[in-house]
């Protein structure tokens, strides 16, 4: 088990990491994305809807730890852009649920299969060590997230 030092030192390499690793994916989703570069939290949204059609501005705003009033703002660009649709709740009129068009599942999954293809070809100029220690932290860093998510809630 590593010192309390240790575990201190490392959360401040990771916190220093994770927003570097970030900006690196996003360079390359800007590089080899065809068409018109959704912004980050476009693409943080969009990718929420796709996986969770029929959330609401609020879920979403909860999930993306983000205000409502932005979301909401985003919300509207997307629909301008023909990514969302708004249904309107059958029960609250107040309510609006956000759905993914298939230009979104589209879009969503070229920006994914960037990211994917860019830290694949990362990992392969990995040693074969440090690839087994990635893959193992893979789930930390997912109980990490969800820790981090919560507390930030």
């Amino acid at each position: 088990m590593p010192t309390p030092d240790a575990l201190d030192d490392a959360a401040r390499r990771l916190g220093d990491l994770v927003p570097v690793l970030n900006r690196a994916l996003e360079r390359g989703v800007a590089q080899d994305f065809t068409g018109a570069r959704p912004t980050d939290a476009e693409i943080a949204l969009l990718t929420l809807v796709v996986d969770h059609p029929g959330l609401t501005v609020r879920e979403a705003a909860t999930t993306l730890l983000m205000k409502p009033n932005n979301v909401s703002a985003l919300v509207s660009q997307l629909v301008g852009r023909g990514l969302v649709e708004r249904v309107v709740d059958g029960s609250d009129r107040r309510v609006a649920h956000l759905h993914p068009t298939s230009l979104a599942r589209d879009e969503s999954e070229q920006v994914r299969a960037v990211r994917a293809a860019r830290v694949s070809a990362a990992v392969s100029r990995l040693s074969e060590g440090e690839k087994g220690a990635l893959f193992a932290a893979i789930h930390a860093l997912t109980s990490l997230t969800e820790h981090l998510h919560d507390a930030a809630g």
